[in-house]
């Protein structure tokens, strides 16, 4: 339980969503804003399951051009152990 909070530092990886700017042409414009729910992830030193909830902030690089960014994205699966998490904690 102790690591759960970490889990959500990986919705940081969302912000290079942000600072690598894809062409304006491409889709997907408004799904790399998901990149700020990053910083949820900072909760997680404080609230465990509530901070993995930030690793949702990993796809936000779903469709990005850069396909070594884009793979980045599956690492936002891990918000649904979150997710999960933080029903059981407040339960």
């Amino acid at each position: 339980m102790t690591y759960l909070g970490l889990v959500g530092l990986f919705g940081l990886i969302g912000l290079t969503g942000l600072l690598n700017k894809v062409h304006p042409s491409q889709s997907g414009g408004l799904i790399r804003l998901m990149g700020l729910l990053g910083f949820l992830g900072l909760v997680g030193f404080w609230i465990p399951p509530l901070g993995a909830c930030g690793a949702f902030g990993a796809l936000g690089v779903w469709n990005h051009q850069n396909k070594k960014i884009a793979r980045l994205a599956y690492l936002g699966c891990l918000g649904l152990i979150g997710v999960l998490q933080t029903i059981s904690f407040y339960l």
